[in-house]
C-alpha cells in the first residue's frame, strides 16, 4: 500500500482528520447548515459585501456579457479591459500607479514572490543585460502567512525569519547581511494574531538597508484607513520601497489577488511571474463585482464604521470574562485558551448555541498557545455579539 493510504488509514483511526459541515448558504454573517441558522464570528467577508445587491447586479451584467469564464491568459489574448480597470482602482488605492491582478491571493504571493529575485535572470533571456548583478535574500517575519513562507522557499533565495514584529532582531539581520539585496516580507495584518505590522519601522529600515519591502494586506484591505486603504493609510506611511500585496476575498467580498506597485514594476511581474502568465485570471464578472465593491468602499463607509464598533463592543463585553485577549488592535481579536483540546470543547460548546468560531491551534498557532480567532463584522448585531458573550461568560472556568 502507497504513503498515501497508510497515512488516510492512520488519520481515520486517530480522528484527525479534518471534518467540516456542508452549508446550505454562505457567511453574511449567518449562515444555514443542517437547517439550522448559525451566526458566523469567523468569516473573511469583514463588511458584508459578498450578497451586497450592488455585487450580484455587477457580476450578473458581467456574465450577460462575457461568460462564465476566462479560459485564456491575459499574455496570450485574454486581457480585458474590465481587468485593467480594476487594476488601476486598486493601485490608486494603494496610492500606486498600477497593480497586477492573479486568480487568488495566495498565488499571488507564490507568484511573485518566487519570481521576484529571478526577474533579471528571465530578462537576460531576452537580451537584458544587467549593470550590477544582484544576489537577493529575504528577511520575513515568523508569523507570516504559508503562502509567503512557500513563495519564499520556491524562490531558491536566501531566507532568515526575525522574531514577530521585532524591529531590532531584524536590524541586526540585516546588518550582518553580507554582499545581498534585502526582500523584507510581512503581513499588515496578522491573521492568527490580529496585530498590526509597525510599518513606518519596517519602512525606515527598508530605506537604511536599501531593501524592497513587501507587505501582504489580505486583511487590512478594506479594512484599515480612513478609506480602507490599508496598512499605508493606517499609519499615514507611504515609500517607493513598498510592495502592496492585498486579497480580494475578504473584504472586497469577491476571489483574486492582486500587488500594487508602479507601472514599470508592474510590467517586469507580468512579464516574469508564471503564476501570473501561465494561468488565467479570475472569472471577467468576479472582476466587474470588485469594481463595484471598490465604489461602495467609498460610498457605503458606515459599513466600515459599523465593523469598527461591533470589534469596540466585543471587546469591552468580553473584558470583564477573565479571558485573555490577544490582541485588541483589528477586527481579529483571538481569544487565549492555551490547551488545544479545551479550545476544541469550547468551540464545539458555542457550537451547540449556534454560533460558529475557528478554534485556532499548531501549527497555525504556537504549541500551547491554542485559541479562538473572533472575526468581528459589519453584519453583526449587537443581540448576536451579546449572545456569543453570554455563552463564553458560562464556558468560562467550567470547561
Amino acid at each position: 500500500m502507497h504513503d498515501l493510504s497508510d497515512i488516510a488509514h492512520w488519520l481515520e483511526s486517530h480522528q484527525t482528520h479534518h471534518e467540516s459541515s456542508v452549508n446550505e448558504t454562505l457567511p453574511d454573517p449567518t449562515f444555514i447548515t443542517g437547517g439550522e441558522s448559525v451566526v458566523s464570528f469567523s468569516t473573511n467577508n469583514y463588511l458584508a459585501l459578498a450578497n451586497h445587491p450592488r455585487l450580484v447586479a455587477a457580476a450578473k451584467s458581467g456574465l450577460d456579457r462575457y461568460g462564465v469564464g476566462n479560459c485564456e491568459s491575459r499574455l496570450l489574448g485574454g486581457d480585458l479591459e474590465v481587468y485593467r480597470e480594476l487594476e488601476r482602482r486598486l493601485g490608486a488605492l494603494k496610492h500606486k500607479s498600477d497593480a497586477v491582478l492573479f486568480v487568488t491571493g495566495y498565488m499571488t504571493n507564490i507568484g511573485v514572490l518566487s519570481s521576484l529575485v529571478k526577474a533579471g535572470t528571465l530578462a537576460r533571456l531576452h537580451g537584458y543585460r544587467a549593470k550590477k548583478r544582484h544576489k537577493y535574500a529575504y528577511y520575513s517575519d515568523e508569523y507570516n502567512h504559508i503562502s509567503i513562507r512557500e513563495g519564499i522557499q520556491m524562490s531558491g533565495a536566501e531566507r532568515h525569519n526575525y522574531r514577530h514584529c521585532d524591529m531590532n532582531h531584524l536590524e541586526s539581520l540585516l546588518k550582518a547581511a553580507d554582499g545581498t539585496t534585502p526582500i523584507i516580507v510581512s503581513d499588515g495584518v496578522f491573521s492568527m494574531e490580529g496585530t498590526i505590522a509597525p510599518l513606518p519601522d519596517l519602512v525606515a529600515l527598508a530605506e537604511k538597508f536599501g531593501a524592497i519591502l513587501y507587505i501582504d494586506d489580505a486583511h487590512a484591505t478594506g479594512i484599515l484607513g480612513e478609506h480602507g486603504g490599508g496598512t499605508s493609510e493606517h499609519f499615514n506611511c507611504y515609500s517607493p520601497n513598498i510592495m502592496q500585496m492585498g486579497t480580494l476575498s475578504k473584504a472586497l467580498g469577491s476571489i483574486g489577488g492582486f500587488v500594487a506597485v508602479d507601472r514599470e514594476i508592474a510590467d517586469v511581474i507580468r512579464l516574469t511571474s508564471s503564476a501570473y502568465g501561465f494561468t488565467c485570471p479570475p472569472p471577467p464578472d468576479q472582476a466587474a463585482a470588485l469594481i463595484a465593491a471598490l465604489d461602495l468602499l467609498v460610498e457605503e463607509p458606515e459599513r466600515r464604521q459599523r465593523l469598527w464598533d461591533n470589534q469596540r463592543y466585543f471587546i469591552e463585553k468580553m473584558q470583564p470574562l477573565g479571558y485573555q485577549i490577544i490582541s485588541t488592535a483589528t477586527p481579529i481579536v483571538p481569544v487565549l485558551i492555551g490547551d488545544a483540546e479545551q479550545c476544541r470543547l469550547h468551540a464545539r460548546e458555542l457550537r451547540k448555541e449556534g454560533v460558529h468560531v475557528d478554534a485556532v491551534q499548531f501549527p497555525a498557532a504556537p504549541l500551547g498557545q491554542a485559541r479562538l480567532r473572533f472575526m468581528m463584522n459589519a453584519g453583526h448585531t449587537h443581540a448576536q455579539i451579546d449572545h456569543v458573550v453570554s455563552v463564553m461568560g458560562r464556558l468560562a472556568g467550567r470547561i
